[in-house]
């Protein structure tokens, strides 16, 4: 019997969905004859600990386990995984993968080891601050379009989606990625901005794209992107076999077979999108995927409408902005390498991937000095608390260039070290875990 990894990575209060996780945990047993890893990556305080736990363990059940780990336990495991691989620097490595400041990318590649060291074939993330649409009463459910194509051949994946667009010359590799998008609000709280000035919400959101796009292509991308999926509800199943688009899927609503294993995640500090690297890649790398409309609702919880949730997330922004200077540098070569990225077993060659990162990290930072520049312009512009976050960025100017080199080369160095963390971690036990019969661990 297959076994997945069903996971939620959190930091905030979040028992509601954990329990609406526990249903779709019960929905994947009992429709596709799987053992569900229910694995909770819980970062929260101690008090919303205890309701998460007892929220995720009320779904326990003959083809459920549930993990709910704190971070001493994923730092145990972590300790015993690195010092398995015999990775030169392991502080450094545990501080790239538990880091002291909130990752998108560091929480999901550990939920990647842990997914290896459970023996899952697949890994299955959702977001805290999500939840799922209602239809006819029953809660839609994602996982229901990732099983039926995780880790199988496309060709045989062709007969099971509404349209196929994929070449045929890819359809002997296997489905590494199924996934949709998201209905509600903003992907990114700048919703008030694009309110308040259009013109300025353009200018600061085209800052994302490549510099030397036109002004029209930046204005086409800022009116397009963190939209999601638009307000339309769920109204039936319609999937797509293809070379997924990246701007049409979500971190909150993603599944992956295989390729988590090969690459991880950039493990950026404090930065939004760190965590989407894998739909870039998997694209890049002629590797198949579906696309699906069982979209999750999106919403903002109360903790960015303080002050303090306001200046963290801005700062993240500013941070996503500022990591586009060398992603795009990766992008770029990963589209022009193409199917040379993978082996003869179709498994991507993370040395390249790697190289490219050290190649972006060379990069003159020039061009994310005129980015700050406009972002103080434009903050300033908007008056209120914006102008008040332009004058929290601007003293820090000089810490966040460094920070944003220092970033990729980290991601090459964790790219490099993966193969082998990801090795050492299937031999690792996982906290707290029954210990499987065929699988000898320390």
């Amino acid at each position: 019997m297959d076994r997945i990894c069903l996971t939620l990575p959190t930091n905030r209060e979040c028992a509601a969905t954990l329990t609406a996780l526990g249903e779709e945990a019960a929905y994947a047993a009992e429709h596709f004859g799987v053992e569900v890893d229910l694995l909770i990556l819980d970062s929260a305080a101690a008090p919303d600990r205890a309701r998460h736990a007892r929220a995720a363990h009320a779904a326990a059940g003959e083809h459920i386990t549930v993990h709910h780990l704190d971070e001493a336990a994923q730092r145990d495991f972590l300790r015993r995984a690195i010092d398995r691989a015999g990775l030169p620097k392991p502080e450094l490595m545990l501080a790239l993968m538990l880091p002291d400041r909130l990752s998108y990318g560091a929480c999901t590649n550990r939920a990647f080891l842990l997914a290896a060291a459970l023996g899952c074939r697949s890994v299955h993330r959702r977001d805290s601050d999500s939840r799922y649409q209602i239809h006819r009463g029953e809660p839609v459910h994602p996982i229901h379009h990732e099983l039926l194509a995780l880790g199988r051949p496309a060709r045989d994946v062709a007969g099971v989606v509404t349209e196929n667009s994929l070449d045929t010359r890819h359809a002997g590799k296997s489905v590494v990625m199924a996934g949709a998008s998201f209905v509600g609000e903003l992907s990114v709280d700048i919703g008030d901005i694009r309110g308040t000035d259009p013109d300025i919400y353009r200018d600061i959101v085209g800052l994302w794209a490549p510099e030397d796009w036109s002004a029209e292509e930046k204005r086409k991308l800022a009116d397009v992107s963190f939209l999601g999926a638009g307000t339309d509800p769920f109204t039936g199943d319609h999937s797509t076999l293809a070379l997924v688009d990246p701007m049409r899927v979500d971190m909150c609503n993603i599944g992956f077979h295989r390729i988590q294993e090969d690459v991880p995640l950039p493990p950026a500090t404090d930065t939004i999108g760190s965590d989407y690297f894998l739909f870039h890649l998997a694209r890049s790398a002629t590797l198949p995927g579906v696309l699906h409309n069982r979209h999750i609702v999106n919403y903002y919880t109360g903790e960015r409408r303080t002050d303090a949730g306001f200046l963290a997330y801005q700062m993240r922004f500013v941070k996503f902005l500022l990591s586009m200077r060398y992603l795009h540098h990766v992008y770029d070569r990963m589209a022009d390498a193409g199917p040379a990225l993978l082996d003869t077993d179709d498994r991507v060659r993370a040395a390249d991937i790697a190289g490219f990162a050290r190649e972006s990290a060379r990069l003159d930072p020039a061009e994310n000095e005129r980015r700050l520049t406009v972002l103080d312009r434009a903050y300033r512009s908007l008056g209120g608390r914006y102008a008040a976050f332009a004058d929290h960025l601007a003293p820090r100017r000089a810490r966040l260039l460094d920070e944003a080199r220092r970033d990729i080369e980290d991601f090459a160095l964790l790219t490099e070290a993966w193969h082998d963390l990801v090795t050492a971690s299937a031999a690792t036990e996982v906290p707290s875990a029954a210990r499987r019969p065929d699988r000898g661990r320390r």
